[in-house]
């Protein structure tokens, strides 16, 4: 249960030269991953900010593949949500849907890329670490694209989540990139309204904990972080699947309190504030139509952070040149924010988006 609310938040970029980086330690996988490290020198930031070594941490399956050109054909990019990492992605609902043999992104054709763990202010700088946003682990991915893997075009960008946004921020930043974008579980447009309510409430209950002490605590502050923690539980879940799950008050009050204490257990609470704050500017409305690749967008009608009440959803899309936009219903099947890595749900769709843009 645990990993669906993890699979919203994704770890993000950057770090201090001296730093040393302690990667997540990832649960068994019957996938045969390659890790990788990748350092940008002085990086600058969209904030003015910069930092000598930006270290990113990426995994892959497969291997690349050339075209006459010599241009890659065959690589994917798949981008986690806030505060997870990609490990994420390879949990079985996700990677055992997609990457075995005859499926949609068999690892034998496939070269897939999961951008990680990366520089951040537990590594030693804190509330002095840079302030980056989306476009800025945009743009360092693209570098290690091009740099680290010597990736010049991608058949695909998936993303769930914060990786949604992310992939509309690649469709209209590098337009001729990639051959196809599929965001899952995200809105292409300024983070306002409950969503901003939600996340300003979740970084101000761990500001408002004195043991935070400007992010200059010895020990975590976790009183802030288990009212951050109550948040991440409400905006993450299914009312169905809740309810099925844990129809008593005993089971319901025993799943809130362990699901706090796993995800304390897990959290630096300068790292948390860092990466909820990176969506600070988030805003590809005025630029969707600057988005060439095709985009399959797909939302579930039981998401709290993107609910269909607000009906832009279609609208958005047609500002899209190749945008199609559509809205999983609820049901036993869905899991409200994490339906996006539950992949059975919209296997088919990604199967309809690669075969239309396949090129002859």
């Amino acid at each position: 249960m645990f990993a669906r609310f993890c699979s919203l938040f994704v770890v993000l970029t950057a770090a201090a030269a001296a730093a040393q980086i302690n990667h997540p330690v990832y649960p068994p996988t019957h996938w045969p991953v390659q890790n990788g490290t990748y350092t940008i020198r002085d990086f600058k930031f969209g904030s003015g900010e910069s930092l000598a070594e930006l270290r990113l941490h990426y995994l892959t399956l497969g291997r690349p593949h050339r075209d006459a050109a010599g241009h890659t054909d065959n690589a994917v990019l798949l981008l986690h949500g806030t505060g997870g990492n990609a490990h994420n992605l390879l949990s079985p609902v996700f990677s055992d849907v997609l990457f075995g043999p005859g499926q949609p992104l068999d690892i034998a054709k496939f070269f897939i890329i999961f951008p990680d763990d990366t520089s951040k202010p537990s590594d030693g700088l804190r509330m002095k670490f840079p302030h980056y946003d989306y476009d800025d682990m945009v743009r360092s991915q693209h570098q290690m694209l091009l740099d680290g893997l010597h990736v010049d075009h991608l058949r695909l960008v998936l993303g769930t989540s914060m990786g949604c946004m992310q992939s509309f921020v690649w469709g209209e930043t590098y337009p001729d990139f990639m051959d196809a974008l599929m965001p899952l579980a995200c809105m292409p447009i300024e983070l306002a309204g409950r969503n901003r309510m939600w996340r300003h409430m979740a970084m101000q209950s761990i500001r408002d904990d004195p043991a935070w002490d400007n992010g200059n605590y010895t020990s975590e502050p976790v009183e802030g972080l288990k009212g951050a923690a109550d948040l991440l539980i409400i905006a993450g879940s299914a009312p169905q699947q809740m309810q099925k799950s844990y129809p008593t008050r005993q089971q319901a009050d025993a799943y809130v309190d362990r699901t706090v204490d796993a995800i304390v257990k897990v959290t630096d609470a300068d790292d948390f504030l860092y990466y909820f704050d990176a969506s600070r500017n988030y805003n590809p409305e005025p630029r969707l139509s600057a988005i060439q690749a095709p985009v399959m967008w797909i939302n579930s009608a039981d998401d709290f952070i993107n609910p269909p009440d607000l009906e832009m959803a279609p609208q958005l899309a047609a500002h899209i040149p190749h945008g199609k936009f559509i809205l999983i219903p609820a049901s036993m099947q869905t899991f409200g924010h994490g339906t996006h890595t539950h992949a059975e749900v919209w296997k088919q769709n990604l199967i309809d988006l690669l075969a239309e843009t396949e090129k002859k």
